[in-house]
Formats: C-alpha cells, structure tokens, sequence
C-alpha cells in the first residue's frame, strides 16, 4: 500500500510541475469554487477544505469566526479569507494552492485535511516560502524536516490506540479484527501504534480488513467474511462517511446483535453529534472514543454559541449545528496565524512568528515545537444508545480511566470503574468476544508429516477399514495442551502429508494449510515460506555409533571394588583373628609351634587360610570356634562382595565406541545414515563434507539399528530428541560420541506474519514452564527406559563405611575371645603359684620348643608337685 501512495504521489507531483512550466494559469483561476470572502479589502488568508464534507463545513466556519474575532479584538487590517475547495483530491488541493498563492497573494494557507493533499500543497508553499498550516489528522515525523514551511496545527491523536488496547484489556478480550480504509495514509501511522498497544496487554490483531472508499459489493463480501469469522470484537478506523455504510450494512446483516463489540476511532466518533436519527440508529451499543474538547468557562461558550448561530445559517441543511474538535482546531488554527501576521507586519518572518504562538485556545494551549502541537493525550469514551449517545467517561495517557478528569484516583486500567454499557443487542452481560464456528472455513488445516523416523513424536495411523486416520505422538498432545491454554477456542483439523519436510514446510506458503504440527526442525531455510514457534524440545545434531569389547589393560584393576582403607582393614582384622586362633589352639596343634619364624609363618597361613576354608575338625577350643565362625561369616560376605563388584567393573570396562569422531568417518569413507525427509540430509554434506553417495536414509528406528549392527553404516547422525528415543531403546548396543551440532530443535510451523503465532508460542512456554512437557516427554520415554544400563560412575569401589556392622561383630567376638581365654590362664596361675619367678619360669617352658604339654586335665592330678611340673598342669588345664 505504501508503494502505491508513494508512486501516486510522483505521478502528482510530475503532473503539476507540467502544469507549472507552462503556465497553465487561466485553468487555475477558473478552477473549483473561489469562495473568496472579500466584505473590504485586507491582507489574504487562504484555506483549502472539503466543501461537501461535515467537517470542511465546521473548518470554514471556524475559520471565518476566529478572523473576525481578531479583527473585533485588536482593530487592526481584516484578513480576507479565500476559500478553495479541494473535493478531497490531492491534485485539486494542488492547484488550488498554486492559484491562491500565485493569484491570491495569500500569506498563509490553512488546511488541508488529509496526508494525501498536504504533502502535494507543502510541496507547492516550499518553493514559495508560503506557511502551510495543516489540519490533517497525523503527518510523517519526516514531513516538518523536508518542509520547514509546514506547521501541524492538529494534534497527534496516535495515543488512543493505547485508549482501545486498555478497553480491550478491561474486558479480557484477545482478538480484535480492524476495518480501515483503503489507500488512506493515516493507518500507515495508526495500524502499528494499535498492534504495539494490543501487544502490551495481551491481546492480538486477528484479521486486517481494508475497505475501498466507494465499493458497496466489496462492503458486503467483506462483512459477510468477518461474520463467519469467530472474532466479535471490531475495531473500526474509517472515514464518516464510509462507517456510515458500515453500520448500514452492517444492522442489514444482523452484525449490530448480541456477542458483538463495535469499537470506533476518533475521526468517526468526533461526528457521531452530526449524524442523523436513521444513521444513529444503526450504530446502537457501539463504543468511541473522540478528543477531549473542553466544554467549560466563557471562551468556549461564546465559541458554542456563536458557531451554532452562524452553522445553521451557513448551513441550514445540517440537522445538527454542534461544534466539534475539527471546527475547535480550525478555530485555534487561524487565530494562531492571525497573530502571526499582525506581528509580522512589523518585520518579522510569517512562519517563524507563527510557530511562537503561545496562547490557550479552544484545544488546550497552543503552543508549536518542533513545528507541531502537542499530542493529544486525553479522550473521552462514548457509548451511543438511543437516539444520541452518553458521556461513558475519559482515557488519560499515564492515568487511566476516570469519571471525570478532575479525579485524584488514578492509574484505573479497568473501563469496569466507568459502569453499565450499552452493548449491541441490549445485552447486560459483556460480549465475551469471539463466537463458536458456524462453517468449516475457520477451522485451522493443520499438516501432519506421515513419514515421521520416531513415531513416539508423531504417529499417522488408518483404522482397518481405512477409512479414518488417528494422529497421536507427543507433538501431538502437546498441540492439544496449548491450545488449551488459548484464552479464546481455536478449531482446527489434521490432514496427513506424505513428503519432505521441507515441502511440508512450503504447503504453509501456498497457502495449503494454516499450520504445521510434528517433529519439524527449525532450520534457517525453511524461513523462506513460514515461521516457527519457540523450539520445544533440545536443539542439536548427535552422532550414534555402535559400541565394541575391548580387553582391560590396567593391572592393579582387581584393587578397585575395594578402596585402600578397605583393603586396609581386611588385613588388620585377618591378622587379629588370626593371631586369637593361633594363641588359643598352639597347645593342642603341634604344628602351631616350633621356632619364632615357623609360629610367625603359621599365624599369617592361618589368617588367610579361614577366608577360603573352616577347618572346623582341626579345633579343639570353643573359643577358637566362636571366633572363626563369626569370622568366616565376614569373609563370605566380603568376598561375594568382591566378585561382584568387580565382575561389573570388567563388564563396563569392555565397551568403547567403534568411531571416535566425524573425521574417523571421512577418512575411511565410511557410510552413514539420517532419516529419511529430513534436512540433515544437506547439513551432512554441506556443512560436514560427507559424498552424497555415503549418505543413506532410514525411516525407522529398527532400520538405523539393524544397519549398524550389519556394519551398512558406520554411524547415525540424529536429532537431540530423537537420539534420546534410539538410546532409550538400545542402550547398551549404541552410544552417542563427539560433540553436538548446533541446530535448531522441534518447533510448530505458521505463516509468515501470522497473528496466532505470537499467542499460540506465549501458551506452549505456560505449558512448558507448568511441568506438563516435561511429564509428556516421560510419559513417552517411560516404555524406553533402559533398566539395565550400567555406567563406570555405577560401581563405585566400597569402603569400609558399607561393612562396618561386619568388622565390628568379627573383631568384637576375636577380642572376648581373647580376654576370656588370657582371664583363664591367669586364674589357673593364680591358684599355683602366686609369685613372679613362678611366672617367669612359666613363660620361659612356654617358649621352649622341646617342652611337651599334656593335653588331658586329668594329667594334672597325676603330676608331681616339682616347680616344672606345676608349669605343665597349668598350661594343659588352660
């Protein structure tokens, strides 16, 4: 649309400057209605309007009153007003300038109304120095730069596109469809503000419907096409007499009834006072909003009362003679440039004294920067009902909604606190803004991929008759899931799709189907003809080879079920229960004794000898039996332990990779394998550097496994999500080996553009950050899981923290032992002799190698009472 105002505005521009080269005058004078004004003579001031136009008629009147209210007010010269009628053509506007400027010898020229007509009439004072003093309703922030001599004297009124967000928010609406007119300029400017303002609370622009100026057929087709829509909630940005046709055919076609939301800009709502009964009553429970134009204190009523007099005398064809803000900016306008030129007449340049106009007029303070007003910042809300319309309340920038403007409360978001409105149809209820689809043509196409490699993300089954299809995965439910979290319902249909990826992709951008939901990777290319959602899965490209034994080489392998401590401790606790063994049972073995060096020997062989045997036959004490027992019973336990621990050890230490990397692959022209649709088919030959020819593809899970096996492919190269699912599946056969390529992860698929998009990617992050994903993706992982997987980290080696209880039973049973036997040989010492020879002697027979000890306690009674005998009683009663 820009393009087509820009080339008509060349074709303008070319078209005046041949009639500026060939003088072309007597055309110009006798052009349009002159209107000229001339009660006496004076300085000139022309003014380009719409004569036919509501409010070309309010401007002129305006005008006129705010010249002659200067002249009443100060004496001085009258200005003479030359009126030109431009019919709201830009080249009429044009010429209408060159012939006041050049014939008319006007100082300044006031209006016109449109971009279209300023941009062509600045162009024309540019060249003249001549001030151009626009009342259109938003120019270019680039159009005072380009023209210096240009003035806005109408205020900016973009800020109402944050007026309707808020009226939006305030009934939680989260779709609006906006009607405009084609070929106007001014939603250039509007359009964005709107859609950025509806962003900020939440909401959307659904549909953008433009209207040709003067087309009823096409009024009708595209009213008929919002009605099927689901969307009720209108956003109307027209010129008067086009929404006048609206709300005609509009109540024709049933659309001004219950469930629907009319919201109309300020250059319709502004006029509402000018329409007649018939045109009101097709316009019944629609919201506006229009410029605050202050009512009170004696400027505005004598303003009131005079163009009210004057209007219907000018205009007795007008059923009604209300000002509005149009004939207050006109008002205020002229009598900026009124001052102006008196003050000029001193010297002083025309523009540059107009733009240090400072006065407060009917619009609120006068007062240019930048050669612009201030914009406008407060707007009251309107609802029509009856036969006119009430004074809902008033929207202030940074403020609010309030009752009256006067409020101290603020920062009201709600239009809630306004009260009661009245709703098309007379309902009381607020229209909750979108309605069930009567047709199939809202339901969303949404294309499925068929061919899908992992089946667990998105499944295309026929039932047996084949005749319906089923679509199941976790795409799949995860669609479901978010439009869940739509605030609005959102019909849709699956229709399968057999073909690449990338085709699938390309359907969106002709327009075969609305979206895309499955395994769809976000890659840069496929940008070209849609977009996508946030990822919803992992990104990455991972390589999966199979895995082979290898024989360990470490020779200290078979320490580490065990840690030092550990090993530490079986030692000290074998030789302590060991040493007990040895001192109890020496007296009936003789092979316990001999020399130091054989005891020594003989103590260590029998402290390891009981990890492996009991050797129950060969003990004589029940002590000795007490302590292996309890012994035995730990070392069972500790050597199971053992081979266990270490059985698995050499089990994880058997497996490697069979590749170690991507450069392994390409130097041995090695084959490998994707699946089949996909892009990373182009990612491995483009980016990796793999021969087409050593490129194969596979549509399952199965074949990618039996290829591998078989040696067909050395490698598999697949997404994140996807080697997720192969590794749950064969955990132990394939490993994932060298680093992740950084691709895009799986996401859903939108037009270009599309206005779902930005809703349906905020509900998937809720469903995201909710857990709901997350319990998705266990869901389908759960059958998967491989229970079995062992890794090196799985088989830690064991430390004495796991066998405490053990090793505190066996040395506990080893220690009473060994008190209660060392309590005995005492007791049996003190009942013989009490003396410490005695006890030396004793111990020196103990270490004699050729002292034999009887082993029956009956020998006792039957031994002399010699010292050396007494020595052998106590040793064989022990």
């Amino acid at each position: 649309m820009m393009k087509i105002q820009s080339i008509t505005f060349l074709f303008a521009l070319l078209f005046y400057f041949l009639i500026t080269v060939s003088g072309f005058r007597e055309g110009i004078t006798t052009f349009g209605n002159a209107n000229t004004i001339e009660n006496e003579p004076g300085m000139g001031l022309g003014a380009i309007i719409d004569n036919s136009s509501r409010i070309g008629k309010e401007e002129r009147v305006a005008i006129q009153m705010a010249l002659d209210d200067h002249f009443d007010s100060t004496g001085n010269q009258r200005l003479v007003l030359h009126v030109r009628n431009s019919q709201r053509e830009p080249l009429q506007a044009a010429l209408a300038a060159k012939f006041l400027i050049d014939e008319q010898k006007v100082q300044a020229i006031i209006g016109p109304h449109t971009w279209e007509e300023t941009s062509l009439v600045a162009k024309v004072g540019s060249e003249t120095h001549t001030a151009i003093v626009s009342l259109a309703e938003a120019n270019p922030m680039w159009a005072t730069e380009l023209w210096p001599f240009l003035v806005q004297a109408s205020r900016n009124r973009l800020k109402q596109m944050e007026a309707i967000a808020a009226i939006v928010q305030s009934w939680e609406w989260h779709q609006v469809t906006v009607i405009y007119q084609d070929r106007d300029s001014s939603a250039n400017e509007v359009l964005p503000h709107l859609s950025d303002a509806l962003r900020q609370v939440g909401a959307e622009i659904r549909h953008l419907v433009a209207l040709p100026p003067f087309a009823s057929s096409s009024l009708i087709e595209e009213l008929e096409k919002i009605r099927r829509d689901q969307c009720r909630v209108f956003v109307v940005h027209l010129s008067a007499p086009l929404a006048v046709q609206l709300f005609r055919k509009a109540k024709e076609m049933e659309m001004m009834e219950k469930d629907y939301v009319w919201i109309t800009t300020d250059p319709i709502t502004s006029l509402v006072h000018s329409f007649n009964a018939s045109t009101i009553s097709t316009m019944q429970g629609i919201i506006g909003l229009k410029s605050y134009l202050p009512e009170s204190g004696k400027q505005s009523k004598d303003f009131d009362h005079k163009f009210r007099k004057r209007f219907s005398s000018e205009h007795p064809e007008e059923g009604n003679n209300e000002p509005g803000i149009f004939a207050a900016q006109a008002y205020d306008a002229a009598r900026a440039v009124a001052l102006a030129v008196t003050e000029s007449r001193k010297g002083r340049n025309l523009s540059a004294k107009l733009l240090q106009s400072d006065f407060h007029g009917l619009n609120g303070r006068i007062k240019f920067s930048d050669q612009k007003l201030a914009p406008q910042h407060v707007f009251q809300i309107i609802n029509v009902n009856g036969k006119s319309y009430r004074e809902v309340g008033y929207w202030s920038d940074g403020l609010g909604f309030s009752l009256t403007l006067g409020e101290r409360a603020t920062n009201r978001s709600s239009m809630k606190y306004l009260g009661q409105v009245f709703w098309p149809g007379g309902p009381w209820l607020t229209p909750k803004g979108w309605t069930e689809p009567t047709t199939n043509a809202n339901v969303l196409r949404i294309g499925v991929p068929t061919g899908s490699t992992f089946k667990q993300y998105v499944n295309v089954k026929k039932d047996p008759l084949g005749h319906n299809l089923s679509f199941s995965g976790l795409a799949i439910d995860l669609f479901k899931a978010t439009l869940k979290e739509l605030p609005y319902p959102l019909p849709y249909e699956f229709f399968p799709f057999e073909g690449t990826y990338d085709s699938l992709v390309e359907q969106i951008h002709l327009h075969k189907f609305d979206a895309v939901v499955g395994d769809v990777s976000i890659v840069s290319h496929r940008y070209k003809h849609a977009e996508f959602t946030h990822p919803y899965t992992e990104s990455g490209l991972i390589m999966i080879v199979p895995v082979r034994s290898i024989t360990c080489s470490k020779a200290w392998l078979f320490m580490r079920p065990f840690t030092k401590a550990m090993w530490a401790l079986i030692g000290a606790i074998n030789v302590y229960n060991g040493f007990v063994v040895w001192l109890i049972e020496r007296n009936y073995c003789p092979e316990l004794k001999g020399s130091v060096l054989n005891q020594i020997g003989s103590l260590i062989w029998l402290s390891f000898t009981t990890l492996f045997s009991l050797h129950g036959d060969k003990l004589h004490s029940n002590l000795s039996r007490m302590t292996t027992v309890v012994w035995l019973f730990m070392a069972l336990i500790i050597t199971q332990t053992y081979t266990a621990n270490f059985a698995s050890m050499l089990t994880v230490q058997q497996l490697e990779p069979t590749v170690a990397d991507v450069d392994a692959l390409l130097r041995t022209n090695a084959m490998v394998g994707h699946g089949r649709g996909s892009f990373v088919s182009a990612y491995l030959r483009e980016v990796l550097g793999f021969h087409p020819n050593n490129i194969m593809q596979f549509n399952s899970s199965e074949e990618y496994a039996l290829a591998l096996r078989s040696k067909v492919i050395a490698a598999a190269f697949l997404e994140a999500p996807l080697a997720k699912i192969f590794l749950g599946k064969y955990c132990k056969a394939f490993m994932a080996v060298g680093p992740t390529y950084k691709v895009g992860g799986f996401g859903f698929v939108f037009p270009k553009g599309s206005l779902l998009l930005p809703s349906v990617t905020e509900a998937m992050l809720k469903v995201t950050e909710s857990g709901e994903l997350r319990i998705l993706e266990n869901s389908m992982l759960a059958s998967l899981k491989c229970l079995d997987a062992e890794t090196d980290g799985a088989n830690p080696s064991l430390s004495p923290k796991s066998f405490w209880v053990l090793f505190i039973l066996t040395g506990g049973t080893s220690t009473i032992a060994l008190v209660v036997y060392s309590f005995r040989i005492c007791k049996s010492m003190l009942e013989h002799k009490t003396n410490w020879k005695f006890i030396l002697d004793v111990m020196k027979q103990w270490g004699s190698p050729n002292r034999r000890f009887s082993r029956r306690d009956s020998d006792i009674n039957e031994e002399s009472h010699a010292y050396p005998s007494n020595a052998s009683a106590v040793q064989a009663q022990v």
